[in-house]
C-alpha cells in the first residue's frame, strides 16, 4: 500500500453544505475503491481565487484527502472523478512516507577558527610605519 493525497477544485455554484456532501461523496468513493484506511485525513473545503479561469470561474472550493491504496485502485478512482461535473480540477499525487527509523543527515562539519585557510596579517610596528611612510614622502 502506498500513501497517496487527493486535491480537488469545487465548483463555487455549490453552497457550503452541498460541498461538504459533494466531500462525503468523494470519500464514499474513495472507499469503495477499498482505497480509505485506518489512517486517513482530510481538510474542510476552503474558498480560494483562482489564478486563471477554469470553466469561467475565478472562485472554487479546495480540499484534500490523505489515504493509502495500491496503485491499480487509482485509475478507477480517476475515471470515478472525471464523471463528477462539480469537480474542476483533481490531482492525486504519490506521498513519500516519512520512515522514523531513517538517520537523519548530520550537519556539515565546521571548521575551527585555527585551521583557517585566511592567514593572519604580521604585527607590524609603529617604528615600521613611519619609516614606510618617510620612504614614500621623500620620493
Amino acid at each position: 500500500m502506498k500513501l497517496y493525497e487527493l486535491t480537488y477544485l469545487i465548483s463555487p455554484d455549490l453552497l457550503e453544505e452541498e460541498t461538504k456532501i459533494l466531500q462525503e461523496k468523494i470519500h464514499n468513493l474513495v472507499k469503495e475503491q477499498g482505497a480509505l484506511s485506518k489512517e486517513y485525513s482530510f481538510k474542510d473545503p476552503s474558498r480560494i481565487e483562482l489564478s486563471y479561469p477554469i470553466n469561467k470561474k475565478s472562485h472554487a472550493y479546495l480540499t484534500s484527502i490523505n489515504f493509502s491504496s495500491t496503485p491499480e485502485k487509482m485509475e478507477s478512482l480517476g475515471k470515478l472523478l472525471k464523471g463528477e461535473d462539480q469537480i474542476l480540477r483533481y490531482l492525486i499525487i504519490n506521498k513519500k512516507e516519512v520512515s522514523r527509523s531513517a538517520p537523519r543527515r548530520s550537519a556539515p562539519k565546521k571548521e575551527s577558527f585555527t585551521e583557517s585557510p585566511i592567514k593572519k596579517p604580521k604585527k607590524v610596528e609603529l617604528k615600521d610605519i613611519e619609516k614606510k611612510l618617510e620612504e614614500i614622502l621623500e620620493e
